[in-house]
């Protein structure tokens, strides 16, 4: 049991404390058993607060600290730290979320709100007493990563880890390399050749002894867990014998006369069935269509040299430190009768589109007819209010308006009609949709509730659609071809990949980090991260950044050769176990194993994969699992801590400051408010008076001075001989 405790609770700048009577909560606390110090602070996560509280844990001996202020999430390895730099074990300090849980919902009642807060802080007092000083877990790593994926993501994120020393395993599932990016002519804003990209890209990797590449390769086991681990990969042949002379190869596939469905061409054209996706792929080797090829004997056999029909998959064994995900998205594939799609035969879509541009180097033409007129319906697939696909793909209109630019540049003069929800070429990208105004191409912009309608008129095809930009104007386009900009979805075997390595899946099916924002490339499994738009809709720029951010962050984990794991982890009590196996059935992450010990049968939890989720503990029915830091001790005093009566009363005079209990002073306050209160002490000033006097652009010091004022630290003091501007001046 801890006895000497400290309890910090927050103002939060008025965000607690304007709701929550923290001055009172503080008196009444210094009461509680074992209760050294309490305070109440402006903002405890101020740096001066932080020595204060450092000073506090050497001088009075704490032993655990509470501290009640916002949520966890915010600050939690913040105060962790400042233990650490006391000497307390992190493990010894709580946080009481009292501003989500407690003055923000409960902002309408504030005597109940601080009457609630008394109860969670107590909680939190009682928890901490029954603390345990946990040490972080260390293991080993091997510096190596597995990339899964060999688009543009995969490419840069392989070259990053390996210029920093880690051996790279990248996986691709196609035969060749590159990706979306490998399929466009042009990239926007920058106009480079995607295959351009791809080919310095490979020519870059291969440059690398460190980074062992494996294309028409799938992961097809993936066991252990960070730092170690082993991953099986299923290698597919291209039935093409080792070491055959290059030029033959060329031969035989000048003399191939055996057509199958072009995928890469998305069905626009036909290949060979020796082939590879265009002439530059690559690895510069060519993959035969075996099925599509047995059937001409006569081929074969005059060529039978070259081939081996007798290939068998492969399976590759090694072991990865890491693991990144990078496997990229798939487009919007419109339903039957979607606009038309498929049942009216010049309704394409956008990625058909590219690809059409570059299969017809002179003239436009689809179906053996000259196209003159486009008409581009957005966000097909995205942003349906009733549909799967809620969310907006957001590079789509960028993409598109380059694609009209790219068709005028290519082809001359052809109209274009862009019907639109909402355009969002955001950033640099609204050049473009400037240079598409200006050579002339015509926006109509539609409402979901009434999207345009295809029709086959004869042999016409005529978009019908209401202008909302002129009044809900009835217009008709007779387009000779009907593009539908589709967007993003995940891929069709995400589900399979999210299975495989244990990755949440959002409410859009893509990969789901952490948090956008402060864990935006980790997922929820240790040492497994995401990169690319295997997480949502990126352009490539956008792309690269994720994937070299995951790079970033792997390079960190795996570089010193060892790991810190945190150490709030199920534990089981062997003594207790009969190994039922309940807990091992309910475990998502494969973290409990049977093991004998001493001729008896029990659970076995890895520590280095478990990660304290707890959802193991309420199914044994002996009550042999626990959480560290989730004790029953803990959470049985922490309920009747939050129980206990609280003898708060809303007129009670405030208690006298005391030396363990000093209100806030200005040296808890930013440094910019300390500056604005000296240059306005005793004297008031306009808002360009202080700017200039601190040397601090006018919006910024507006921003503060309001807070301030919200605060009841400074106060407006009239307006100056102009009307322009009002005085502040210190509040008395």
């Amino acid at each position: 049991m801890k006895e000497r405790i400290g309890v910090y609770i927050c103002h939060c700048g008025g965000n607690i404390s304007d709701y929550v009577d923290v001055e009172q909560i503080s008196s009444m606390l210094r009461e509680e058993k074992g209760v050294v110090i309490s305070k109440d602070v402006m903002f405890t996560c101020a740096d001066s607060n932080q020595v204060d509280m450092v000073n506090d844990i050497k001088e009075h001996n704490l032993d655990a600290i509470v501290v009640a202020s916002c949520s966890p999430k915010l600050h939690l390895h913040t105060f962790r730290n400042v233990a650490s730099r006391a000497g307390l074990n992190p493990s010894n300090y709580v946080q009481v979320n009292i501003r989500e849980q407690c003055s923000w919902p409960h902002s309408d009642k504030p005597e109940e709100a601080t009457v609630k807060a008394i109860g969670l802080i107590r909680a939190g007092i009682n928890r901490v007493s029954h603390s345990e000083s946990l040490e972080n877990i260390e293991i080993s790593v091997k510096k190596s990563v597995l990339v899964v994926g060999a688009g543009i993501a995969g490419m840069k994120a392989a070259i990053d880890l390996a210029k920093l020393g880690n051996e790279v395993y990248l996986v691709e599932k196609d035969y060749f390399v590159g990706g979306h990016v490998a399929q466009n002519e042009s990239l926007f804003m920058s106009g480079q050749k995607g295959k351009d990209i791809v080919a310095n890209l490979y020519k870059e990797i291969k440059s690398y002894n460190n980074i062992s590449i494996f294309t028409g390769a799938t992961v097809e086991k993936v066991t252990g867990s960070v730092g170690n681990f082993n991953v099986d990969i299923k290698i597919k042949p291209r039935y093409i014998r080792i070491n055959v002379d290059k030029e033959s190869v060329v031969k035989a596939m000048e003399d191939c006369n055996v057509y199958v469905g072009d995928e890469f061409n998305l069905g626009l054209a036909k290949r060979k069935a020796i082939y590879k996706n265009y002439p530059e792929a690559l690895p510069d080797v060519p993959v035969v269509d075996a099925e599509a090829l047995k059937e001409d004997i006569e081929f074969t056999g005059k060529y039978f040299s070259l081939f081996d029909f007798n290939q068998k998959e492969e399976i590759l064994n090694f072991t990865a430190g890491s693991i990144l995900i990078s496997t990229g998205f798939e487009s919007y594939q419109p339903k039957d009768g979607e606009y038309g799609y498929r049942d009216i035969s010049n309704v394409i879509t956008l990625p058909e589109l590219n690809r059409l541009i570059e299969l017809n180097p002179d003239k436009l033409t689809y179906n053996n007819k000259t196209i003159k007129n486009i008409a581009y319906v957005y966000c097909v697939g995205n942003r349906q209010l009733k549909g799967e696909n809620k969310y907006c793909s957001r590079q789509c209109c960028s993409s598109a308006i380059y694609s009209s630019i790219r068709v005028h540049e290519k082809y001359g003069e052809i109209n274009a009609f862009h019907l639109y929800r909402d355009i969002r070429t955001y950033g640099k990208q609204e050049m473009l949709y400037e240079k598409s105004s200006k050579q002339g191409d015509v926006y109509i912009r539609y409402d979901e509730k009434e999207p345009p309608l295809v029709e086959l008129q004869g042999k016409s095809t005529v978009v019908k659609v209401k202008d909302y930009l002129t009044s809900k104007t009835e217009l008709e386009i007779n387009a000779d071809l009907v593009v539908l900009v589709t967007g993003m979805v995940s891929r069709h075997d995400s589900k399979e990949v999210s299975e495989k390595f244990k990755i949440p899946v959002g409410s859009d099916k893509f990969f789901n980090e952490i948090h956008p924002k402060l864990k935006p490339v980790e997922t929820v499994i240790k040492g497994v991260y995401i990169g690319g738009t295997c997480q949502g809709p990126k352009n490539v720029s956008e792309t690269v950044q994720s994937s070299l951010a995951a790079s970033a962050k792997i390079n960190a984990l795996l570089g010193s050769g060892t790991i810190l794991l945190d150490p709030v982890i199920a534990r089981v009590n062997n003594d207790a176990c009969v190994w039922c196996g309940k807990c091992a059935s309910v475990c998502e992450y494969d973290a409990i194993k049977q093991i004998d010990i001493e001729g008896k049968s029990v659970a076995f939890v890895n520590e280095s994969v478990c990660t304290g989720c707890g959802i193991c503990a309420p199914v044994c029915p002996e009550n042999a699992i626990e959480i560290a830091q989730y004790t029953d001790d803990e959470i049985e005093s922490m309920i009747d801590g939050f129980m206990q009566k609280a003898e708060y009363s809303a007129n009670a005079e405030k208690a006298e400051e005391s030396e363990d209990n000093q209100r806030a002073h200005m040296k808890e306050y930013p440094q910019i408010w300390k500056k604005i209160a000296a240059t306005i002490d005793g004297d008031k000033k306009t808002i360009p008076q202080i700017s200039t006097e601190i040397d601090e652009k006018s919006e910024i010091v507006t921003y503060h001075l309001m807070t301030m004022n919200k605060y009841g630290i400074v106060l407006a003091a009239g307006v100056d001989d102009k009307d322009m501007y009002y005085y502040y001046t210190m509040k008395k």
